[in-house]
């Protein structure tokens, strides 16, 4: 490939991976499982504090398990940092999460959430995430 042409995979491929963290975010706030080997790949392995993961089915039971007792979660993803090696790449993000406890109380998360990704015959999919928590307050009274 000629320069250009390398430049132009690589931000390609940057967008990519940034899709899919966005889209991690609609998937765990939307509860949309149906749509987990669009971002994950079968054998992906997933640690938190909830517990690991390995594989689709138990990372779907894992999310579910941590998110669906909520009314709503959102999560925001930020300080996007992509390193890409040929057809294997890492992702680092900051992630805080609203998570609605009922009409009157929502609990504030933040963590790091640094992933791996591989190129699939279908795109880019994490193959590995790692949450690291940061903060996590208690039940807060809602202003709005």
């Amino acid at each position: 490939m000629t320069g250009t042409e390398t430049l132009i995979r690589e931000l390609a491929d940057r967008a990519e991976l940034a899709d899919l963290v966005a889209r991690h975010s609609l998937w765990i706030d939307e509860g949309r499982y149906d749509e987990t080997d669009a971002l994950f790949t079968e054998d992906v392995v997933v640690t938190s504090l909830r517990g690991q993961a390995r594989g689709i089915e138990e990372l779907v039971a894992l999310a579910r398990s941590g998110h669906d007792a909520y009314v709503r979660t959102l999560h925001n993803k930020s300080n996007l940092v992509v390193e890409i090696d040929g057809d294997t790449a890492t992702v680092r993000v900051h992630d805080i999460a609203v998570y609605v406890l009922d009409d009157a109380t929502e609990a504030i998360a933040a963590a790091v959430h640094r992933y791996g990704a591989r190129r699939t015959g279908d795109g880019w999919r994490f193959d590995r995430l790692d949450v690291s928590p940061v903060a996590l307050t208690g039940a807060l009274d809602r202003a709005l």
